[in-house]
């Protein structure tokens, strides 16, 4: 009996536990935060796609791709030549990520995200693959992945 009331009574304290300071950083992606691979790359494509501000997108990357996202300067040039995905009104959502269970030993994973907006007029449904690397505790985006194929649907 006691083993049952211990049982219960640590399901409730964990229950009752929560993390308010990462539900608001989830819930309003345009504050930064790098520390999960999910939050920076949504936090990425909320600057370029959404916000439209090419130097907040260049908190989430590394120098090289800094250089890009300079080289472009507005966002609707990133978007173009970039990822050669023109959108407006877009939502995102972490479609997959290839991280392991723990996530204190991965450095470097693999995050798609999927974006869905306007493209001419027409709604449009498209996904970008992004490379990360843990650095200093923080999730860099080193690589945006180049496609193989189109979607839309």
């Amino acid at each position: 009996m006691l083993k049952y009331l211990i049982f219960i009574s640590s399901l409730l304290t964990l229950s009752a536990c929560d993390n308010i300071s990462n539900q608001s950083v989830l819930m309003d992606p345009s504050k930064p935060s790098m520390r999960t691979p999910e939050l920076s790359s949504l936090g990425f494509f909320h600057a370029i796609y959404v916000e439209r501000d090419v130097d907040k997108a260049k908190l989430f990357v590394d120098d090289s791709m800094k250089e890009i996202l300079s080289h472009y300067y507005i966002a609707a040039s990133v978007q173009r030549h970039m990822f050669n995905l023109s959108l407006t009104n877009v939502e995102l959502e972490v479609d997959e990520v290839d991280i392991d269970f723990f996530r204190k030993a991965t450095k470097d994973v693999t995050v798609v995200v999927k974006l869905l907006g306007s493209r001419e007029g027409q709604f449009w449904v498209d996904d970008r693959t992004l490379r990360l690397s843990k650095r200093d505790g923080k999730w860099i985006i080193t690589e945006v992945v180049p496609e193989r194929r189109s979607v839309n649907g």
